[in-house]
Protein backbone atom coordinates (compact mmCIF):
# COMPACT_ATOMS: atom_id res chain seq x y z
CA UNK A 1 0.00 0.00 0.00
CA UNK A 2 2.85 2.19 -1.06
CA UNK A 3 4.30 2.80 2.60
CA UNK A 4 0.70 3.40 4.09
CA UNK A 5 0.22 1.75 7.78
CA UNK A 6 -3.71 1.78 6.37
CA UNK A 7 -5.51 1.70 2.94
CA UNK A 8 -8.63 3.83 3.30
CA UNK A 9 -12.13 3.56 2.08
CA UNK A 10 -14.14 6.25 0.82
CA UNK A 11 -17.53 5.86 1.34
CA UNK A 12 -20.31 7.84 -0.58
CA UNK A 13 -23.59 9.87 1.28
CA UNK A 14 -25.09 7.06 2.96
CA UNK A 15 -28.33 9.19 3.59
CA UNK A 16 -29.78 7.14 6.15
CA UNK A 17 -29.20 4.18 4.39
CA UNK A 18 -28.02 1.55 6.75
CA UNK A 19 -28.62 -1.50 4.79
CA UNK A 20 -26.28 -0.45 1.75
CA UNK A 21 -23.66 0.58 4.44
CA UNK A 22 -23.60 -2.50 6.28
CA UNK A 23 -24.06 -4.27 3.14
CA UNK A 24 -20.85 -2.91 1.69
CA UNK A 25 -18.59 -2.81 4.59
CA UNK A 26 -19.23 -6.45 4.51
CA UNK A 27 -18.41 -6.50 0.59
CA UNK A 28 -14.88 -4.96 1.65
CA UNK A 29 -14.57 -7.79 4.35
CA UNK A 30 -15.71 -5.30 7.42
CA UNK A 31 -16.40 -7.13 10.50
CA UNK A 32 -18.76 -6.53 13.01
CA UNK A 33 -16.67 -6.54 16.51
CA UNK A 34 -18.04 -5.63 20.07
CA UNK A 35 -20.89 -3.66 17.82
CA UNK A 36 -18.75 -1.46 15.98
CA UNK A 37 -17.42 -2.63 11.76
CA UNK A 38 -13.66 -2.63 11.75
CA UNK A 39 -11.18 -3.87 9.27
CA UNK A 40 -7.37 -5.15 10.60
CA UNK A 41 -5.71 -2.66 7.35
CA UNK A 42 -7.98 -0.65 6.40
CA UNK A 43 -9.93 2.73 7.64
CA UNK A 44 -13.01 4.42 6.10
CA UNK A 45 -13.47 7.75 5.51
CA UNK A 46 -17.29 9.24 5.45
CA UNK A 47 -18.12 11.86 3.10
CA UNK A 48 -20.74 13.20 5.26
CA UNK A 49 -24.53 13.51 4.78
CA UNK A 50 -25.21 10.21 7.02
CA UNK A 51 -28.90 11.74 7.56
CA UNK A 52 -32.30 12.48 6.20
CA UNK A 53 -34.22 10.21 3.06
CA UNK A 54 -33.48 6.63 4.15
CA UNK A 55 -35.36 4.49 6.61
CA UNK A 56 -32.27 3.65 9.10
CA UNK A 57 -31.24 7.39 10.18
CA UNK A 58 -30.30 6.62 13.55
CA UNK A 59 -28.42 3.05 12.69
CA UNK A 60 -26.67 5.37 9.70
CA UNK A 61 -25.58 7.78 12.87
CA UNK A 62 -24.31 5.28 15.22
CA UNK A 63 -22.56 2.90 12.96
CA UNK A 64 -20.47 5.73 11.54
CA UNK A 65 -20.28 7.24 14.88
CA UNK A 66 -18.48 4.13 16.69
CA UNK A 67 -16.06 3.57 14.02
CA UNK A 68 -15.03 7.06 13.87
CA UNK A 69 -14.82 6.79 18.00
CA UNK A 70 -13.15 4.15 18.26
CA UNK A 71 -10.40 5.33 15.79
CA UNK A 72 -11.65 2.62 12.34
CA UNK A 73 -13.03 5.78 10.84
CA UNK A 74 -12.97 9.52 10.09
CA UNK A 75 -15.65 12.02 8.70
CA UNK A 76 -16.28 15.13 7.17
CA UNK A 77 -19.15 17.27 7.46
CA UNK A 78 -21.67 17.52 4.57
CA UNK A 79 -24.98 19.96 4.41
CA UNK A 80 -27.27 17.57 5.62
CA UNK A 81 -25.13 17.67 9.43
CA UNK A 82 -25.29 21.53 9.23
CA UNK A 83 -28.57 21.46 8.40
CA UNK A 84 -29.21 19.09 12.04
CA UNK A 85 -27.59 21.38 13.79
CA UNK A 86 -28.39 24.46 12.72
CA UNK A 87 -32.22 23.41 12.87
CA UNK A 88 -31.43 22.27 16.80
CA UNK A 89 -29.48 25.54 17.51
CA UNK A 90 -31.57 28.81 19.22
CA UNK A 91 -30.81 31.76 17.01
CA UNK A 92 -29.70 33.96 19.42
CA UNK A 93 -31.05 36.96 16.92
CA UNK A 94 -34.74 35.47 17.11
CA UNK A 95 -35.41 34.41 20.31
CA UNK A 96 -38.17 31.87 19.45
CA UNK A 97 -36.31 30.71 16.65
CA UNK A 98 -33.63 28.65 15.39
CA UNK A 99 -30.66 28.91 13.17
CA UNK A 100 -32.65 26.73 10.65
CA UNK A 101 -35.93 28.57 11.12
CA UNK A 102 -39.24 26.74 12.36
CA UNK A 103 -41.07 29.61 10.89
CA UNK A 104 -42.93 31.32 8.14
CA UNK A 105 -42.40 30.14 4.36
CA UNK A 106 -39.42 28.13 5.04
CA UNK A 107 -40.79 25.97 7.76
CA UNK A 108 -42.57 23.48 6.17
CA UNK A 109 -39.48 22.57 2.86
CA UNK A 110 -37.05 22.74 6.50
CA UNK A 111 -39.02 20.59 8.34
CA UNK A 112 -39.94 18.12 5.38
CA UNK A 113 -36.13 17.74 4.27
CA UNK A 114 -35.63 16.35 8.05
CA UNK A 115 -38.35 14.78 9.13
CA UNK A 116 -37.22 11.48 8.65
CA UNK A 117 -33.95 12.00 10.78
CA UNK A 118 -36.26 14.21 13.38
CA UNK A 119 -39.08 11.28 13.68
CA UNK A 120 -36.12 8.20 14.12
CA UNK A 121 -34.16 10.25 16.61
CA UNK A 122 -37.11 11.89 18.04
CA UNK A 123 -36.69 15.69 18.02
CA UNK A 124 -35.46 16.78 21.54
CA UNK A 125 -34.88 13.60 23.05
CA UNK A 126 -31.85 12.98 24.74
CA UNK A 127 -30.17 11.23 21.64
CA UNK A 128 -30.95 13.74 19.43
CA UNK A 129 -29.00 16.25 21.79
CA UNK A 130 -26.07 13.62 21.46
CA UNK A 131 -26.48 13.10 17.77
CA UNK A 132 -26.33 16.93 17.62
CA UNK A 133 -23.26 17.05 19.85
CA UNK A 134 -21.38 14.78 17.39
CA UNK A 135 -21.73 16.29 14.73
CA UNK A 136 -20.36 19.81 16.09
CA UNK A 137 -16.82 17.37 16.25
CA UNK A 138 -17.14 16.79 12.66
CA UNK A 139 -14.50 18.39 11.08
CA UNK A 140 -15.13 20.53 7.34
CA UNK A 141 -12.03 18.65 5.83
CA UNK A 142 -9.60 16.63 6.35
CA UNK A 143 -6.26 15.84 4.73
CA UNK A 144 -3.99 12.54 5.89
CA UNK A 145 -1.36 10.39 4.77
CA UNK A 146 -1.45 12.11 1.13
CA UNK A 147 -5.45 12.36 0.92
CA UNK A 148 -7.58 14.97 0.71
CA UNK A 149 -11.51 14.55 1.62
CA UNK A 150 -14.09 17.32 1.87
CA UNK A 151 -18.06 16.97 1.38
CA UNK A 152 -19.03 19.82 -1.44
CA UNK A 153 -15.67 21.88 -3.24
CA UNK A 154 -12.36 21.67 -2.33
CA UNK A 155 -11.35 25.29 -2.46
CA UNK A 156 -8.58 26.86 -0.78
CA UNK A 157 -9.94 30.07 -0.63
CA UNK A 158 -12.75 29.90 1.60
CA UNK A 159 -10.64 27.28 3.26
CA UNK A 160 -8.53 30.12 4.36
CA UNK A 161 -10.79 32.43 5.28
CA UNK A 162 -12.71 29.80 7.58
CA UNK A 163 -9.49 28.56 8.55
CA UNK A 164 -8.60 31.06 11.55
CA UNK A 165 -12.51 31.14 12.86
CA UNK A 166 -13.10 27.08 13.13
CA UNK A 167 -12.07 25.41 16.21
CA UNK A 168 -9.91 22.76 16.82
CA UNK A 169 -9.34 20.16 14.31
CA UNK A 170 -11.44 22.42 11.41
CA UNK A 171 -14.87 22.30 12.70
CA UNK A 172 -17.68 24.46 13.30
CA UNK A 173 -17.92 26.81 16.43
CA UNK A 174 -21.01 28.13 17.83
CA UNK A 175 -19.85 31.76 17.26
CA UNK A 176 -19.45 30.17 13.45
CA UNK A 177 -23.08 28.35 13.08
CA UNK A 178 -24.96 31.85 13.74
CA UNK A 179 -22.60 33.90 10.96
CA UNK A 180 -22.53 30.71 8.68
CA UNK A 181 -26.37 30.78 9.12
CA UNK A 182 -27.17 34.07 7.62
CA UNK A 183 -27.45 34.64 4.44
CA UNK A 184 -25.38 37.25 2.33
CA UNK A 185 -22.66 36.95 5.77
CA UNK A 186 -19.28 35.94 4.21
CA UNK A 187 -19.21 32.77 6.16
CA UNK A 188 -21.94 31.40 4.60
CA UNK A 189 -20.93 32.09 1.30
CA UNK A 190 -17.58 30.21 2.11
CA UNK A 191 -19.64 27.43 3.99
CA UNK A 192 -21.86 26.86 0.93
CA UNK A 193 -18.89 26.71 -1.47
CA UNK A 194 -17.84 23.43 0.59
CA UNK A 195 -20.39 21.74 1.84
CA UNK A 196 -22.93 22.55 -1.12
CA UNK A 197 -20.22 24.02 -4.34
CA UNK A 198 -20.00 26.69 -6.64
CA UNK A 199 -22.11 27.22 -9.13
CA UNK A 200 -21.72 29.59 -12.08
CA UNK A 201 -23.71 32.26 -14.16
CA UNK A 202 -24.42 31.36 -17.80
CA UNK A 203 -23.50 33.96 -20.29
CA UNK A 204 -25.96 36.45 -20.40
CA UNK A 205 -29.25 35.52 -22.42
CA UNK A 206 -28.87 31.52 -21.82
CA UNK A 207 -31.54 29.86 -19.11
CA UNK A 208 -32.21 26.08 -18.83
CA UNK A 209 -34.97 24.12 -17.57
CA UNK A 210 -33.83 21.65 -14.53
CA UNK A 211 -35.34 18.31 -13.77
CA UNK A 212 -38.10 20.25 -11.77
CA UNK A 213 -38.97 22.48 -14.52
CA UNK A 214 -37.07 25.84 -12.78
CA UNK A 215 -35.67 28.03 -14.88
CA UNK A 216 -31.88 28.63 -13.95
CA UNK A 217 -29.42 30.63 -15.29
CA UNK A 218 -26.77 29.33 -13.55
CA UNK A 219 -25.23 25.72 -13.25
CA UNK A 220 -23.14 23.78 -11.07
CA UNK A 221 -19.27 24.21 -11.24
CA UNK A 222 -17.31 21.50 -12.58
CA UNK A 223 -14.05 22.85 -10.57
CA UNK A 224 -12.78 19.37 -10.10
CA UNK A 225 -11.51 19.26 -13.60
CA UNK A 226 -8.57 21.26 -14.11
CA UNK A 227 -9.94 22.44 -17.63
CA UNK A 228 -12.34 24.14 -16.02
CA UNK A 229 -11.21 27.47 -16.54
CA UNK A 230 -13.41 28.05 -20.05
CA UNK A 231 -17.20 27.63 -20.00
CA UNK A 232 -17.32 24.61 -22.30
CA UNK A 233 -16.13 22.31 -19.51
CA UNK A 234 -16.83 24.80 -16.53
CA UNK A 235 -20.62 24.66 -16.24
CA UNK A 236 -22.19 21.34 -15.59
CA UNK A 237 -25.31 21.21 -17.13
CA UNK A 238 -27.68 18.22 -16.97
CA UNK A 239 -27.85 15.94 -20.35
CA UNK A 240 -30.81 16.40 -21.98
CA UNK A 241 -31.34 19.73 -20.54
CA UNK A 242 -33.91 22.46 -22.51
CA UNK A 243 -33.90 25.98 -23.04
CA UNK A 244 -37.11 27.90 -21.88
CA UNK A 245 -38.90 27.20 -25.34
CA UNK A 246 -38.05 23.51 -25.16
CA UNK A 247 -34.92 23.57 -27.70
CA UNK A 248 -32.23 21.12 -26.77
CA UNK A 249 -29.81 23.41 -24.53
CA UNK A 250 -26.71 24.45 -27.06
CA UNK A 251 -22.98 23.32 -26.25
CA UNK A 252 -21.25 26.35 -24.72
CA UNK A 253 -18.41 28.21 -25.86
CA UNK A 254 -14.81 27.89 -24.38
CA UNK A 255 -14.99 31.64 -23.78
CA UNK A 256 -13.00 32.18 -19.84
CA UNK A 257 -14.78 31.75 -17.17
CA UNK A 258 -15.38 34.94 -15.09
CA UNK A 259 -13.44 36.26 -11.88
CA UNK A 260 -14.19 34.95 -8.56
CA UNK A 261 -15.11 31.59 -8.74
CA UNK A 262 -12.98 29.08 -7.18
CA UNK A 263 -9.79 27.78 -8.90
CA UNK A 264 -10.23 24.44 -10.78
CA UNK A 265 -8.53 21.71 -9.06
CA UNK A 266 -5.07 21.20 -10.38
CA UNK A 267 -3.30 19.77 -7.51
CA UNK A 268 -2.13 15.94 -7.86
CA UNK A 269 -2.92 15.09 -4.44
CA UNK A 270 -5.94 12.82 -4.20
CA UNK A 271 -9.04 14.68 -3.46
CA UNK A 272 -12.54 12.48 -2.86
CA UNK A 273 -15.76 14.25 -2.33
CA UNK A 274 -19.51 13.25 -2.40
CA UNK A 275 -23.36 15.62 -2.89
CA UNK A 276 -23.32 15.72 -6.13
CA UNK A 277 -25.56 12.55 -7.35
CA UNK A 278 -23.81 11.13 -9.49
CA UNK A 279 -25.21 7.49 -11.04
CA UNK A 280 -22.63 5.01 -13.99
CA UNK A 281 -23.77 7.45 -16.82
CA UNK A 282 -23.02 10.37 -15.15
CA UNK A 283 -19.91 10.10 -13.29
CA UNK A 284 -17.25 12.72 -11.88
CA UNK A 285 -14.04 11.85 -12.60
CA UNK A 286 -10.54 12.92 -13.16
CA UNK A 287 -7.43 12.01 -12.55
CA UNK A 288 -6.97 13.47 -9.26
CA UNK A 289 -10.57 14.22 -7.81
CA UNK A 290 -13.28 11.96 -7.64
CA UNK A 291 -17.32 12.31 -6.50
CA UNK A 292 -18.19 9.13 -4.41
CA UNK A 293 -22.24 9.66 -4.07
CA UNK A 294 -24.00 7.60 -6.25
CA UNK A 295 -27.53 8.19 -5.37
CA UNK A 296 -27.64 5.88 -2.44
CA UNK A 297 -30.28 8.62 -0.92
CA UNK A 298 -32.42 8.33 -4.38
CA UNK A 299 -32.32 4.08 -5.22
CA UNK A 300 -29.13 4.24 -6.39
CA UNK A 301 -25.78 2.43 -5.12
CA UNK A 302 -23.73 2.88 -1.75
CA UNK A 303 -20.11 3.42 -3.30
CA UNK A 304 -16.57 3.08 -2.09
CA UNK A 305 -13.38 4.00 -3.15
CA UNK A 306 -11.00 1.65 -2.03
CA UNK A 307 -7.59 3.93 -1.66
CA UNK A 308 -4.07 2.21 -1.68
CA UNK A 309 -1.89 5.41 -1.73
CA UNK A 310 -2.10 5.66 -5.30
CA UNK A 311 -2.03 9.70 -7.10
CA UNK A 312 -3.69 8.83 -9.78
CA UNK A 313 -7.06 7.21 -9.58
CA UNK A 314 -8.15 3.76 -10.66
CA UNK A 315 -11.93 3.54 -10.10
CA UNK A 316 -12.14 1.12 -13.01
CA UNK A 317 -10.26 -0.95 -10.24
CA UNK A 318 -10.63 0.10 -6.67
CA UNK A 319 -14.76 1.27 -6.91
CA UNK A 320 -17.04 -1.11 -5.16
CA UNK A 321 -20.82 -0.51 -4.77
CA UNK A 322 -23.36 -2.30 -2.91
CA UNK A 323 -25.99 -2.95 -4.04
Amino acid sequence: MNGLRFGYDIVGDVHGHADKLEGLLRKMDYTLVDGTWQHPERKVIFVGDLIDRGPRQVDSVMIAKRMVEAGHAHIVMGNHEFNAIAYATPNPNKPGDFLRTHQGEWAAKNFGQHQKFLEDVVEGSELHREVIQWFKSIPLWLERDGLRIIHACWDPASMNRLRPKLGPNNTVTDELMVTMSIEGHEDHTHLETLVKGPEIELPRGLRYKDKDEIPRDSARFAWWDPRSKTMDFAARIPGRSETLDGQPFPPLTAEPVPPGNPEPYGDTIPLFFGHYWCDDDDEIISDHAMCVDYSAGNGGPLKAYRWNGESKLEPSLNLVSFP
